[in-house]
């Protein structure tokens, strides 16, 4: 079956990658030019809408109603992301094949069995009326573009995509896409473990101490399989740090917030950003490309930002003894290109899709079969929570919108013009204890036949933060709401404290904290946990020392005198890496390294197994080590000549002509648990970061027109725009766009008119 893959996977890459040699990338185009292409007349609107543009190609739209307003919205997303936007959809819907031929039908199914678009037409039916004209309005707008506009994205060109219209429901999937479950990455990977002697201790931890990393569900898998999963962990908002601080702290008497999420580190980047005002809505901020909200933002009176809170959302529930009547079952076909179409059977039960039917998610037990039981596939309305945040003027009001929030769930900061701060847990859970089950799977029938799914708890319910005496709020992925207990179970694998520390670190004290004090926290690449397992490493060289050589001894004071921030320029940050790759090889057996790595926290069960291994044992592989990573810092002097910050398009896997979809190759500073979030494997290889912090935001709520935005790349998802990649080297050097609020600032700096009109 492999090799049949193998051959096809090749023959369909070749042919793709002809299709990219026929099709060559768009001309060098400015932005004058690129804003000619928006088809302006014969909008569906009731009256002009005026949109202002900035040199970053940044919108500000002006419209006399909320729905004009929407509409507008969706040309501009469009006009900014059409191919981005159409790809995703295709994706949502398991239509995957269809750009990319036979070896992609797979992927097709298992998409097809996780169903992001499941509970999209319930929810529709739920959206109050003008939610639903808000929606109406925004995908007009997409169609208006997609109909009118002239030449085709190069992605629709490469791939064989043709114009097609836009649905709500396709807006609420690709919300749903964009809510993916990160436990699915943890759980998927972790199935294959479940026979070996040690899991009850591996899933113990796992829920004990959290989990930083994600596994690879590709483990011994075809390459498909590791397609998929980057496929959902790009879209998965898994990392982020938002903070706010308090009036008292800034000295305006106004709040401060500080937002960076972490996601895949792709052109183009996974926001956009935008600013509008109608009679009903006034705010700017980052969008999800597609969705038709401010998702990290501000308006004149509050600001919002957020993280991940790894929220127990979903359940694997093992349904292998269940009847046959409990399963239907739906016949999908998937369409392929450059082959015949096929068909696919998905089997769902009442706790929702038979995950183990995918060709993709193994399970060690043969003949288990599991379904996935996920909140997302329940109808839920996050557009309506998110608008009326947006309109919020004050915490009751931000709490309450957030109620109707319940996929994926967000620790939402807050922090308003008067001063205030919060912070509020945005989640539809189900009321479970909150202690661990003892397996990773949940019988389909309890002993006692409760089912924790017939109540849940939601935001209005969960503990909420408000002006805390600390004077700040912080997230980093880390166990929400600090000292409040849920009483239910809200997550086991939460982040390490590696961030969250560091951020409580820099933000304690009684000094005043302004724009650069967060302009710095968000760059900042300092880990403590990093510092604690050198100390111990070296600790554990003792007489071994004097046998050396000269080599070693050299990177031995590296190391040393390593102040633990993973500079660029740094040479001890390398050699650290290096060494620490170097001693896990030979430290650790490979089954001992799957557990650990699986198990939770690598680096601290690492520390740990040092710690407690005798020095005469440890003291040798820290040498031989030591003569390993030596060698290679010879090549890799820096930490920037081995750690790179390279953007890539996700044309750039087309075999042979991947390399045109490249855009530049940099020394980066961070790392996986740094602030400045720049994640990557173990390796004592060169590398790019492929995951972090791959957009900012920074508002002072002093004043409506500080707000300052930056996205790795750039705003325009047209490749060889002047906008494609011009955010890039502001990300670089800690700058920043400014997105004002007050219409006559935008009127006068905005300085590029668009007029559409009915």
């Amino acid at each position: 079956m492999r090799v049949t893959n193998l051959l096809a996977g090749t023959a369909m890459a070749t042919v793709l990658a002809g299709c990219a040699v026929l099709t060559p990338l768009p001309e060098p185009v400015g932005i004058d030019q690129r804003l000619a292409a928006i088809p302006v007349s014969g909008a569906p609107i009731d009256a002009p809408v005026r949109i202002h543009w900035n040199e970053f190609q940044v919108p500000f739209i002006e419209a006399e109603s909320d729905t004009d307003l929407a509409v507008a919205l969706g040309v501009v997303h469009a006009h900014l992301r059409w191919g981005q936007m159409e790809v995703a959809r295709r994706l949502v819907r398991g239509r995957v094949a269809e750009m990319a031929g036979p070896l992609a039908r797979d992927i097709d199914k298992s998409l097809r069995i996780l169903n992001f678009g499941r509970g999209a037409e319930a929810t529709l039916e739920l959206m109050p009326p003008d939610t639903r004209a808000w929606l109406d309005g925004f995908v007009a707008g997409v169609n208006h573009y997609i109909a009118n506009a002239g030449e085709l994205p190069h992605e629709h060109r490469v791939l064989g995509l043709e114009r097609e219209p836009w649905t709500a429901a396709d807006v609420i999937a690709v919300g749903r896409l964009a809510s993916t479950d990160v436990n699915w990455l943890i759980w998927f990977g972790m199935l294959s473990l479940r026979d070996r002697e040690d899991w009850p201790e591996i899933w113990a931890r796992a829920t004990e101490k959290g989990l930083e990393s994600i596994p690879s569900i590709g483990a011994g898998a075809d390459d498909q399989a590791s397609v998929f999963q980057e496929l959902l962990a790009g879209f998965s908002k898994a990392g982020s740090n938002s903070v706010a601080v308090s009036g008292a702290r800034t000295g305006t008497g106004a709040a401060m917030i500080a937002s960076d999420p972490h996601l895949g580190v792709f052109l183009p980047n996974l926001w956009l950003l935008a600013g509008y005002k109608s009679p009903s809505y006034h705010a700017v901020g980052m969008m999800i490309p597609g969705v038709p909200f401010i998702a990290l933002g501000r308006n004149e009176q509050i600001a919002w930002g957020g993280t991940n809170m790894r929220a127990l959302s979903t359940d694997m529930v093992d349904v292998t003894d269940l009847p046959a009547d409990a399963f239907e079952t739906r016949t999908e076909d998937i369409g392929v290109r450059w082959w015949f179409d096929t068909e696919v059977e998905v089997r769902e039960t009442r706790f929702g899709p038979v995950i183990t039917d995918s060709p993709l998610v193994n399970s060690a037990r043969p003949g288990e079969t599991i379904a996935l039981r996920w909140m997302g596939h329940q109808p839920s309305d996050e557009i309506t929570a998110m608008l009326r945040m947006s309109q919020a003027r004050n915490f009751d009001g931000f709490r309450t919108a957030l109620d109707g929030f319940h996929v994926p769930g967000q620790n939402m900061v807050y922090a308003d013009a008067a001063g205030h701060i919060g912070q509020v847990m945005a989640v539809k859970l189900p009321n479970r204890a909150p202690t661990p089950p003892p397996d990773l799977l949940i019988p389909a029938e309890t002993a006692d036949g409760r089912d924790p799914w017939a109540t849940t708890v939601t935001a209005g319910s969960l503990p909420a933060v408000f002006d805390p005496p600390s004077g700040f709020v912080a997230s980093a992925n880390n166990k929400p709401v600090e000292g409040a207990e849920a009483g239910v179970a809200v997550g086991w694998h939460f982040s390490n404290d590696d961030r969250i520390a560091r951020l409580r670190d820099l933000l304690s004290g009684d000094g005043r904290v302004g724009f650069d004090d967060l302009r710095a926290l968000q760059q900042d690449v300092y880990m403590e946990s990093a510092v604690a397992l050198r100390d111990l490493l070296l600790g554990k060289l003792g007489a071994v020392s004097r046998e050396l050589t000269p080599d070693q001894t050299e990177l031995v004071a590296k190391i040393r005198d390593w102040d633990g921030h993973y500079a660029a320029d740094s040479p001890g940050a390398v050699a650290f890496e290096l060494t620490m790759f170097a001693f896990a090889e030979r430290f650790l057996s490979e089954d001992a390294r799957t557990r650990i790595s699986v198990g939770g926290r690598f680096d601290e069960q690492l520390g740990e197994m040092i710690g407690t291994t005798p020095a005469a044992e440890v003291a040798p592989v820290i040498a031989a080590a030591l003569e390993a990573a030596a060698t290679r810092h010879r090549e890799l002097p820096t930490w920037g000549d081995m750690h790179r910050l390279g953007l890539r398009h996700p044309l750039n896997f087309i075999p042979i002509v991947g390399g045109k979809y490249r855009f530049n190759d940099v020394p980066i500073g961070g790392s996986s648990t740094t602030l400045m979030k720049t994640a990557h494997s173990d390796t004592d290889e060169r590398h790019f970061t492929r995951f972090g912090s791959q957009s900012r935001h920074i508002s002072d709520m002093s004043d409506p027109d500080a707000n300052w935005f930056t996205l790795l790349g750039g705003q325009d998802g047209w490749i060889n725009s002047a906008n494609f990649v011009d955010q890039f080297d502001l990300w670089l050097s800690g700058d920043y766009v400014r997105l004002p609020l007050r219409l006559d600032t935008v009127r006068r700096e905005f300085t590029r008119k668009t007029e559409l009109t009915p």
